[in-house]
């Protein structure tokens, strides 16, 4: 856990321990980021607010570095900028503080069983459907299904946060990088679309009523 809140994370760190976890802190960005490259850990608990260096840096730095590691961003502020932001830089999920700490628990075991889809070479997998970033290939069942750039990257959006529900608008500003009317139906109706070339692998793809999509849920 990167918390420059020393008692906030060592409280944190004990109540994991307790749960069964392995837990360690850091108390700035920059020995944060040397501890998550180690290989060490399955989940990074990451806040925005670093001195040294912040959360999101320290979040895309791990990426660029080819850092597979599963990272839960924490912020303070919950507006949509700010979890996109998050979201665009490589976390896997976020969490508005103040939280309780069963939800915490509860997000961090989602990622640390979604992280061997992460290290399967970079593929994504849900069942029989699997997408392979390097390759740009999607895949049913072995065989491959063509998508348009902007199907392959809203299922790809969808699998990268698999078990996680995501919101219309978030992605609306994660695949479409546009900031859309709320009105706009653009989300839905390429949802549509993903299902019809998936056939029966679209029905992976979850309606979460009145908020948006998710993957392994």
């Amino acid at each position: 856990m990167v918390e420059d809140d020393r008692r906030l994370a060592g409280l944190i760190a004990e109540r994991l321990r307790g749960a069964g976890h392995e837990a360690e802190t850091a108390d700035n960005g920059v020995d944060g980021l040397a501890m998550s490259l180690s290989g060490r850990f399955d989940v990074v608990i990451a806040d925005v607010m670093l001195p040294g260096l912040d959360g999101v840096t320290l979040t895309s730095t791990l990426r660029e570095r080819g850092s597979s590691v599963a990272i839960l961003m924490l912020t303070a502020r919950d507006t949509v900028d700010d979890r996109v932001g998050g979201l665009r830089s490589g976390a896997d999920d976020y969490l508005v503080k103040p939280f309780a700490f069963d939800e915490l628990l509860a997000r961090l075991e989602a990622l640390a069983r979604r992280g061997t889809d992460r290290s399967n070479g970079g593929v994504l997998t849900q069942g029989s459907l699997t997408l392979d970033p390097r390759a740009r290939r999607v895949a049913v069942e072995g065989r491959e299904v063509d998508l348009t750039p902007t199907e392959y990257a809203l299922l790809r959006c969808l699998l990268e946060h698999r078990g996680r529900v995501m919101t219309r608008q978030e992605l609306k500003e994660i695949v479409w990088d546009f900031p859309f009317d709320a009105k706009t139906k653009v989300v839905d109706l390429y949802v549509h679309y993903l299902r019809q070339k998936l056939g029966p692998a679209g029905g992976t793809i979850e309606t979460v009523r009145g908020v948006g999509y998710a993957i392994g849920r």
